[in-house]
Order: C-alpha cells, then structure tokens, then sequence
C-alpha cells in the first residue's frame, strides 16, 4: 500500500457503530417510520451508541416528566441517558400528541418537528444541554447544522419554510 493510500485511509472516519430500537408506544396517527427515526438518529450521532426511541401517548408522557423531572405536565422530548462511555446507552421519548400540537401551532410539518426533536433528544444522549444560554447557542447551533444536512429547516426561525425534501 503507498504511502497516499494509507493516508486516505486513516482519513476516512468510520461511521459509529448504532443500535437502535424504536417503540411506538403510542395510537397517534403519522408516527415517523422506523427508516426516518434511524435516518434522523444517524445523523446526530458522533459515537457508537445503543438506543431507543420511543413514541408515547400523553399518560405516558406525564409520568415520565413527573418521575424523572418532578413536573406534572407530559412534555415533547425526554432524554434519559444511561451509560455517558462507549457505547452510549439512552432513550429518547416523544410525547407523540404533545408533538402534534406544537407542529400544528408552530406552522410546520410534523416530520420536520419529529425531526428536530429527535435530533434535540440525541444530543442530550450525546452530553450536550441547553441549561445556560452559552450551552443553548452551541447546541442550537449544532441542531441546525444537523436538521439542514437532512433537508428540515432551521426551527428556531420564527416563520421556517416547510421542510426542503
């Protein structure tokens, strides 16, 4: 092998290893696919990992919020992260009618919400948060980056044009 063709091959970064399982917990209708959800999963992920994306109803939701975050409320994403080493291990958890509403209020298309959300939740999984407004720019910023490599608008615009694939 010559010399250049060693360096290109160092050059060229594996894509982290995933294991993903998606539940969908939830009867809502237009529940992303198990292709989107991977899609989505992959393209925010930056380490090898092992998750669950799980799609809930609003019990569900509001149990969850309550038991882990002391809030009495279902809310649109939750991140449970289990294991911060390689490979990462966490769930991400979508109030599926929570989500539904903030589409329809928001103007957007469901897919790119669920989307956006999905990503939000695999860089929680990945260590990112938005607890300070130095954290919230870097993260905003990377899940812009992310949904635009995949077609999905920049949601934090106030009128997002609809998704571009």
């Amino acid at each position: 092998m010559s010399a250049a063709t060693t360096r290109r091959a160092r050059a060229v970064k594996r894509a982290p290893a995933l294991s993903l399982s998606v539940q969908y917990a939830s009867n809502a209708p237009d529940l992303p696919t198990r292709v989107q959800v991977r899609r989505w999963v992959r393209a925010a992920l930056d380490a090898d990992a092992v998750v669950t994306v799980r799609f809930v109803d609003a019990i569900e939701g509001r149990a969850l919020n309550a038991e882990f975050r002391g809030k009495d409320y279902p809310t649109n994403v939750l991140t449970f992260v289990y294991d911060d080493d390689a490979p990462r291990a966490g769930d991400v958890v979508l109030c599926a009618p929570i989500v539904q509403r903030e589409a329809q209020a928001q103007d957007k298309p469901l897919a790119a919400h669920y989307a956006h959300l999905v990503v939000h939740g695999m860089l929680h999984l990945q260590g990112f948060d938005h607890e300070r407004a130095a954290d919230a720019a870097v993260m905003e910023a990377r899940e812009v980056a992310i949904l635009d490599r995949i077609g999905v608008a920049d949601p934090y615009l106030p009128c997002a044009p609809h998704d571009r694939r």
